[in-house]
């Protein structure tokens, strides 16, 4: 396949060389099977260890990879962590989150500016210390005008990063609402600070869910538009991201 020799990382065991500098999220392996397959053109899987499953093709000429993270936000960084040593420079975590916001409906798209870090993860990447996870201002722009250019404008504001699928309930919601929290997930504060860290860009893309206690699920159906509708807008970003003028990282 052209590769180099395999590099010794833990988790993601990719050749040299395998992992492009632009990379989806998805925390589902499984989505990330769907994405590569309906979006990507000439596609090599280069990690299937531990089922986190990772695919490399090309988007509009973009070489592009989608790399699978499991669930939670230890998961994600270990493979955060791996795939900037294998040369990724952009990350945009694309998944689902529960809603919080009273104007947001099921299937349609939120981009995240920044994430509550209600996590383990990222307190002991800080020691303890205070800080605020926020994704590249570039890269927030990219999606935003990528959704509305497709018809499918995205929310755009604060989420929430948690833990605990289940520990936050209805009597919750409107406490982290009138804090302006639109949605809860489990991993985009770990992306963001972890980005920060290593010196390269992130950004986070979501399809709305369920409103939080919600006893029936969404219908699939929903949930696979809005997911397609995220996939195609995340991509297009990145290709609006790599044109000339487009902001690189340090």
């Amino acid at each position: 396949m052209g590769y180099g020799a395999l590099v010794s990382q833990l988790h993601v065991r990719a050749p040299q060389g395998a992992v492009a500098e632009y990379v989806l999220l998805p925390g589902d392996p499984n989505r990330a099977t769907r994405i590569a397959d309906a979006f990507l053109d000439d596609v090599v899987r280069y990690n299937d260890h531990r089922q986190l499953l990772g695919y490399t093709g090309h988007y509009r000429g973009l070489r592009v990879s989608v790399q699978s993270t499991g669930m939670g936000c230890p998961s994600l960084a270990i493979v955060t962590e791996e795939l900037v040593r294998l040369g990724a420079k952009r990350l945009v975590r694309v998944g689902t989150a529960g809603i919080i916001g009273e104007h947001v409906s099921p299937g349609e798209l939120i981009v995240a500016t920044g994430a509550v870090g209600n996590d383990g993860t990222t307190r002991q990447y800080l020691r303890g210390a205070n800080y605020a996870p926020v994704a590249d201002h570039a890269v927030v722009r990219a999606l935003v005008d990528a959704g509305q250019t497709a018809g499918t404008a995205p929310h755009v504001g604060l989420i929430q990063t948690e833990d605990a699928f289940y520990a936050t309930g209805p009597e919750d919601v409107p406490e982290l609402a009138a804090r302006g929290v639109l949605a809860i997930e489990m991993e985009a504060s770990a992306l963001f600070l972890i980005a920060a860290l290593r010196g390269v860009q992130a950004g986070c893309a979501l399809v709305a869910s369920n409103n939080i206690g919600d006893p029936v699920f969404v219908p699939q159906e929903v949930l696979d538009a809005g997911v397609e509708a995220m996939s195609r807008m995340v991509l297009d970003a990145g290709v609006a991201l790599a044109r000339p003028g487009g902001k690189e990282p340090a």
